[in-house]
């Protein structure tokens, strides 16, 4: 499920952060940094009223803390499907994988996701 456009909350990723509980925002930072390191020309906004990257004009992944756990957005229902055998132990939908502060999602299967979502807006293919 991709998260819901909002016009309520901070416009400003950092502020966002502030907000949220320190191991949420640990984790969320870890997102982050692995994302700009594999695409450090993207563009920090906000997607669908949250924390978030476009590539290209489209938009690339975006990240969330919520209640009771964190969420990924690859933005892309093919890339989590391709990387379902990475995903096992997390709790994945068509567009959202979900997690616990303590159970994040590796820098290097941050990254390979992010990739395969960045193929996918450059080849056309999104």
């Amino acid at each position: 499920m991709t998260p819901k456009p909002s016009s309520k909350g901070p416009k400003d990723v950092d502020a966002y952060l502030a907000l949220q509980p320190e191991a949420f925002r640990r984790s969320l930072q870890t997102l982050r940094d692995a994302i700009q390191a594999v695409v450090p020309d993207a563009e920090e906004t906000f997607v669908y009223g949250v924390p978030g990257f476009k590539l290209d004009g489209k938009p690339l992944v975006c990240y969330a803390g919520f209640k009771n756990h964190c969420g990924f957005y690859p933005m892309s229902p093919a890339v989590i499907r391709a990387h379902s055998s990475d995903l096992i132990g997390y709790e994945v939908s068509e567009g959202t994988i979900r997690f616990q502060p303590e159970t994040m999602l590796s820098t290097t299967l941050i990254k390979k996701l992010v990739k395969s979502r960045m193929a996918e807006i450059r080849t056309g293919s999104s």
